[in-house]
């Protein structure tokens, strides 16, 4: 009886075992089913991914599918490790939210190109700091045209004008490439189109003429390019083309019709400000004149006065009183004659 009991103990103990051992293959069956191919495929390719590697990508919620292939592609390429690119390093980047695909063909592009130095740190921090580092290699290669002024801002041309006072009416065509040294805060496309419209109007405004501008549209090109615009941007200018240059108005004709104009507004205003204090000195002298003549008309008032006083104190007699008459009589006659019209104290007593 006690060996049926052992006996039964150890075939439970072998039931559990065969269960854990059943239960464990189904755990290996079920990751090696999801991670064999990605397995085959690193050490056909020679990626240097192992199964263990896949395994504890899906505990570190790593695509492992994004890893396996940017890998395989970069040594496919012939970019081992020794340029920085491991598995470890691809899932730092992606757990840091890059994304690693385009970081991969963008080191790829540069490689090829074979004239653009672009390791996998500086690409990893492009790609984080915002920017497609894919299109700025292709920019690298292939150099981008950016119209001035921009499309987005409204205007058709960049106006100027010369010395002359003559506007002139220009498009054009900045031609760059992308600086990778410089991408990460450097200026974008704005920057560029803002420095190269102040340098072509400033260039237009030096000139003494606008037909030297219309002869030779280069010196212009020449001028900006010379003032380094692209000094901290993401961008290295390659050239800058005139499209187009138009004549425009003649605002230095139109500056001085406009001058003149408010010359002859001031003179007026302070020709009618002499005018107004003119007037105002003619009615201030008119009224002196008018107090003059009352005053005269009051002292003529008081010769009546004192000739009837003299007569009451007997010290005008009637004879010096005809006398007095005859001069006054005189007087009258000569200044009616001489024209003048002159009032006496006479008349004004009778």
């Amino acid at each position: 009886m006690l060996f049926a009991q052992e006996n039964n103990l150890s075939n439970i103990i072998w039931v559990v075992v065969l269960f854990a051992v059943l239960v464990a293959a189904l755990i290996f069956l079920a990751i090696f089913a999801r991670y064999f191919r990605f397995w085959i495929q690193s050490v056909s390719t020679g990626a240097s991914i192992g199964i263990f590697d896949l395994l504890g990508m899906t505990f570190r919620k790593v695509n492992p599918t994004v890893i396996v292939r940017s890998k395989i592609m970069a040594v496919q390429a012939g970019l081992g490790e020794s340029t920085g690119i491991t598995s470890k390093a691809l899932e730092a980047h992606y757990l840091a939210g890059g994304n690693v695909p385009l970081v991969i063909r963008a080191i790829i592009a540069a490689n090829k190109a074979k004239t653009i130095d672009l390791d996998f740190k500086l690409a990893t921090a492009i790609d984080l700091a915002g920017r497609n580092v894919l299109e700025a290699v292709q920019t690298s290669v292939y150099p981008k045209v950016i119209d001035c002024p921009g499309r987005g801002s409204g205007r058709q041309t960049l106006d100027a004008v010369a010395k002359n006072g003559i506007q002139l009416k220009v498009k054009a065509r900045v031609t760059v490439r992308a600086n990778l040294n410089q991408l990460i805060g450097g200026a974008t496309e704005e920057t560029i189109i803002a420095r190269v419209g102040e340098g072509i109007v400033s260039a237009i405004g030096s000139a003494e003429s606008h037909a030297d501008v219309l002869e030779n549209p280069d010196r212009i090109s020449k001028a900006v390019l010379a003032r380094r615009l692209d000094s901290q941007t993401a961008f290295e200018i390659v050239s800058i083309d005139i499209a187009d240059i138009d004549v425009g108005e003649n605002i230095g004709a139109r500056l001085q019709a406009d001058q003149a104009e408010a010359d002859t507004r001031r003179a007026r205003a302070k020709a009618e400000g002499q005018r107004a204090m003119a007037v105002a000195r003619e009615q201030e002298m008119i009224a002196q004149i008018e107090e003059s003549r009352a005053r005269v008309v009051e002292a003529e008032a008081e010769v009546p006065k004192a000739i009837a006083d003299a007569f009451r104190h007997g010290s005008l007699g009637i004879l010096d009183y005809y006398k007095l008459r005859n001069v006054q009589a005189d007087t009258e006659m000569r200044s009616a004659i001489a024209g003048t019209g002159t009032r006496t104290p006479a008349r004004t007593a009778q």
